[in-house]
């Protein structure tokens, strides 16, 4: 079967990335773009795809079903599997991001962590932050995209929402499950979770 021109410029590009030491998983499931730029011990997993502007350093993993595109990605960094990372995002080095997570317009710092099933757009992260599962924040407003910080060391628990604009400080906490909407000061725990109720011996009604 005659080869197109996408797949003949794919085959160059694969052939090219594979003799300067690029490790692929799987060659003919990635597809990159004419600009794609990669340093050096990277491995790549299969079915990822580089759009646009990516630049990847050295000592970096991406594993499969990842979408990069137009993102700087440093040192010493692991993404994936299904991850996206799109537009103006860097990730420095030693950072982490992890499976169904989204980063849009943002930095996150050196041995920053958004591990699993979260939402960063339009955000800094300074360095060794840790992001837990189902974290968002919450960057658009109907009318404009606003900023979120979150300063160095600070720890944002699973499934909080992050109201930009807003700035958690550093060495801070932020409880799970919490709504957060005004600047979180330094070394505090913030907290927006209503009271538990619990009511004894109860019976559901009958049909």
């Amino acid at each position: 079967m005659k080869q197109t021109n996408s797949q003949i410029i794919q085959n160059k590009l694969r052939n090219k990335f594979i003799k300067s030491g690029v490790n692929m998983k799987g060659p003919e499931t990635i597809y990159f773009s004419k600009d794609t730029k990669i340093g050096k011990n990277v491995t790549i997993d299969p079915y990822v795809v580089f759009g646009p502007k990516v630049k990847i350093g050295n000592n970096v993993k991406i594993n499969s079903f990842s979408h990069l595109e137009n993102c700087k990605i440093e040192n010493k960094v692991d993404i994936g599997p299904y991850a996206r990372i799109r537009p103006g995002t860097i990730l420095k080095t030693g950072s982490r991001i992890g499976n169904f997570v989204e980063v849009k317009k943002s930095t996150i710092g050196k041995k920053s962590k958004v591990n699993h099933l979260s939402y960063v757009g339009d955000s800094f992260l300074g360095n060794s932050v840790n992001i837990g599962a189902g974290t968002i924040t919450c960057n658009y407003d109907g009318v404009k995209k606003n900023k979120t910080k979150i300063k160095s060391n600070a720890f944002i628990g699973s499934n909080s929402s992050l109201v930009a604009p807003v700035t958690i400080n550093e060495n801070s906490i932020v409880g799970a499950g919490s709504v957060i909407t005004q600047n979180v000061r330094k070394r505090s725990l913030a907290l927006t979770r209503s009271k538990q109720t619990e009511i004894q011996n109860y019976k559901k009604g009958k049909k």
